[in-house]
């Protein structure tokens, strides 16, 4: 089956340039020309790759990437016209795969879009995270604490995630509430504490130490 590749991009005329490149290629290649609906696209069915641009009016290319990676571990490729070393690392320390800069050869980019599919394509071998006993099976998205299974919700799930991809970091709220329910959360101000509550009842619910630690002034920590 051929690779499924969304490009998100308010540039109709790059964007058309790249969907005829990449269908004549031997891709299916679909276009979205903001952040929003490429956002909603990719949610709705999963692409196997994602060419993403940066500058885009509403929610631009790095906050549609670090919404992605909420979900998502799908190739990202950035195309965009920033070139300074700054906007690079920025770029991918949001999350992309692989940075392009504006204006490019297409053959340049199909270069990079064959190495990221190849690439995603090999089995990964990290499928859970683990934390002294507390560990995390990605795959069906259920906890354990030494033998005892614990259920999560998907809320419980992807902050327990999040506390385990930063061991012994100190985590602020502001940052774990971007991360976790997204800039655009409008719901009660103490949903943190609330679901960190459910965290702590659920992986002591037999007396085990506490991992899930408040860090009075900063934030919270998963540490022995």
């Amino acid at each position: 089956m051929n690779s499924y590749i969304l490009i998100i991009d308010d540039d109709i005329a790059v964007s058309s340039m790249m969907r005829r490149g990449l269908t004549y290629e031997g891709y299916e290649a679909v276009v979205a020309a903001d952040g929003r609906t490429g956002l909603l696209r990719a949610l709705e069915r999963q692409p196997d790759l994602i060419i993403l641009d940066v500058m885009m009016p509403g929610i631009d290319g790095l906050e549609v990437c670090r919404r992605l990676r909420k979900e998502t571990e799908v190739p990202v490729l950035m195309v965009t016209a920033r070139d300074s070393i700054a906007d690079r690392v920025m770029g991918l320390e949001t999350g992309a795969d692989d940075y392009l800069v504006k204006p490019f050869d297409f053959q340049e980019l199909a270069a990079r879009v064959k190495a990221l599919l190849r690439r995603s394509s090999k089995p990964s071998i990290k499928d859970q995270l683990t934390f002294e006993d507390l560990t995390l099976h990605l795959g069906t998205r259920v906890a354990k604490r030494g033998n005892r299974t614990i259920e999560l919700s998907t809320t419980e799930y992807n902050l327990i995630h999040f506390f385990l991809q930063n061991p012994m970091q100190v985590l602020t709220r502001d940052v774990i509430m971007e991360r976790v329910w997204g800039y655009d959360f409008q719901g009660e101000s103490n949903v943190l504490e609330v679901y960190v509550g459910y965290l702590r009842q659920k992986t002591e619910m037999l007396g085990e130490p506490r991992l899930i630690h408040t860090v009075r002034g900063a934030g919270y920590a998963i540490r022995l």
